[in-house]
């Protein structure tokens, strides 16, 4: 299909979730609000993820007049076991998304028919394999929330508008799908909210393109690797840039992620089966990455991608045992409790494996600051762990308009160098904010790739020096900001001076002698 087609469907499917969201508007706040368009999404997408795997076996074997959603209950139950092991949950006929939107007008207690079958859908896989991947999935769809209406005829009401709304969403067969509509229909969701939301939404969520720069500096010269990690997967969408970018099949192992914030865990589960991840393809753990790390006894990542929280208190030396932990030990120092910003690089280095790339967002600050950080960026320099460092275009994220950096690790090194690379003019503006278009990341990448000096844009330095230079990693430091004033040529600017004052003053001896003149 053209590109062409495609931008069309985009928009059209962008318009349609403008217009529930405009329609919900005012009865809740939006960012609360994206987990009850999400949620419903995410059932439609379930109903006909299953529906279209059990038409298309029956289909098949000849029975080419099979419905899944025509069946009756009792028939269906004898696939629940089959289902379960297959897809990690099941769905009945009369619960499944197209069936509720046939009857919802009519039905007074809409509330508590959805809110059963979200409960048997979680129970189904209750006790099995995916129990972790669905238990609590629809906790932020809470459909008798006061958020929704006082009364439950208006919550009803609500409820009918999104199911309609939802239904609304063109989004085709969701396998053949030329824009992978319902993950699609998720990034502009999170975008749109993230946007009006400033901080409080926009800390959950990378902008699109920083995530794309970002998995393509982790996943240069790869065709595939065993799995991805973000030790701050947020909404996930860090994580699935890998899928979009290598094909989801090479990423062998999967999709692997920590969350400390329960809704947006919910989210980051969501979106993985919303961009077709098997329940088994992912582990998204909630639990708090520096204190209680999940994924221990895991195989090292090969790729890394994250954009921790910047600059979150934590424990830090308050507990004695961190020091201890095997992932800080190694630097002799921890991470200062008010900057836990360099304990998530060392988090995510332990992590790492010898011949995998991490790249990680970072808040300039602690690039130059002394004490525990400045003990720390030696230990990754004398061990020769940081590959790159690139200074980025101020005001690309939600929520702040600072000018981030990216720190490129790595564990095995052709050199004994640090690149440094000030991208700062790689962005277009877009109105408040800038923005990465394809040719910017392009750029970024191709500086990154030919690790030489380059004037104005990039410097390879020796680790001595770094070391020299009290372990500064500031981009500025190392590469010269190219001087844009005009040159001014002094001799030039004398002459015409001196022609200027002899001007002057041949006018005043005119001006004089009009005068005596006059006199």
């Amino acid at each position: 299909m053209s590109d062409n087609r495609k931008e069309v469907e985009r928009a059209e499917l962008h318009r349609t979730i403008w217009a529930i969201a405009d329609e919900m508007r005012g009865s809740v706040d939006g960012w609360d609000f994206k987990s009850y368009i999400l949620g419903m999404l995410f059932y439609r997408y379930i109903s006909e993820n299953i529906t279209a795997y059990i038409n298309k076996g029956e289909w098949e074997t000849g029975n080419k007049s099979f419905s899944y959603a025509d069946l009756d209950d009792a028939t269906a139950e004898g696939a629940r076991d089959e289902m379960v092991g297959v897809k990690g949950f099941f769905i009945l006929p009369s619960q499944l998304f197209e069936n509720v939107c046939k009857v919802c007008d009519a039905d007074p207690n809409l509330n508590m028919t959805l809110e059963a079958i979200f409960a048997s859908i979680e129970s189904s896989a209750k006790g099995t394999a995916s129990e972790d991947d669905f238990k609590g999935l629809f906790a932020d769809l809470d459909v008798n929330s006061n958020k929704l209406g006082a009364t439950v005829i208006k919550r009803n009401e609500k409820l009918v508008k999104l199911l309609r709304g939802v239904q609304s969403m063109k989004l085709g067969d969701y396998q053949n799908n030329t824009i992978d509509a319902f993950g699609d229909a998720y990034e502009y969701l999170m975008g749109m909210y993230a946007s009006n939301a400033g901080k409080s939404g926009g800390e959950y969520y990378t902008p699109q393109e920083v995530s794309e720069l970002l998995t393509k500096l982790a996943t240069v010269g790869k065709k595939q690797i065993n799995k991805v990690y973000d030790p701050a997967c947020g909404s996930g969408s860090l994580l699935l840039k890998a899928a979009k970018i290598l094909g989801k099949d090479n990423v062998r192992q999967g999709f692997f992620g920590q969350e400390i914030n329960l809704t947006t865990y919910n989210l980051c589960r969501i979106n993985m089966f919303l961009h077709d991840i098997d329940y088994d393809k992912f582990d998204i753990a909630c639990e708090d990455t520096l204190l209680s790390p999940q994924h221990w006894d895991d195989e090292p990542f090969e790729v890394i991608v994250s954009n921790p929280p910047y600059s979150i208190k934590w424990k830090g030396d308050d507990d004695i045992t961190l020091i201890n932990d095997p992932r800080f030990a190694p630097a002799g120092v921890l991470a200062p409790k008010s900057k836990a910003d360099l304990a998530f690089i060392m988090h995510s280095l332990a992590w790492l494996a010898t011949n995998g790339t991490a790249a990680i967002v970072c808040f300039p600050g602690v690039m130059y600051r002394g004490g525990a950080e400045k003990k720390i960026r030696q230990y990754l320099i004398d061990n020769n762990y940081v590959d790159c460092i690139i200074q980025l275009p101020d005001n690309l994220f939600f929520g702040t308009s600072i000018a981030t950096c990216i720190m490129v690790l790595k564990k095995a090194k052709k050199d004994n160098c640090t690149l440094f690379i000030d991208a700062t003019k790689e962005c277009v503006k877009v109105t408040n904010s800038n923005k990465l278009t394809e040719e910017n990341i392009q750029n970024i990448l191709d500086v990154f790739t030919d690790r030489e000096d380059k004037e104005h844009i990039s410097k390879l330095v020796s680790n001595d020096v770094i070391a020299e230079g009290d372990y500064n990693l500031s981009v500025s430091t190392y590469v010269e900001q190219e001087d844009t004033r005009e040159k001014v040529d002094i001799v030039k600017l004398n002459a015409e001076l001196k022609e200027i004052v002899e001007k002057e003053n041949k006018l005043r001896a005119e001006i004089d002698k009009i005068i005596a003149e006059l006199q």
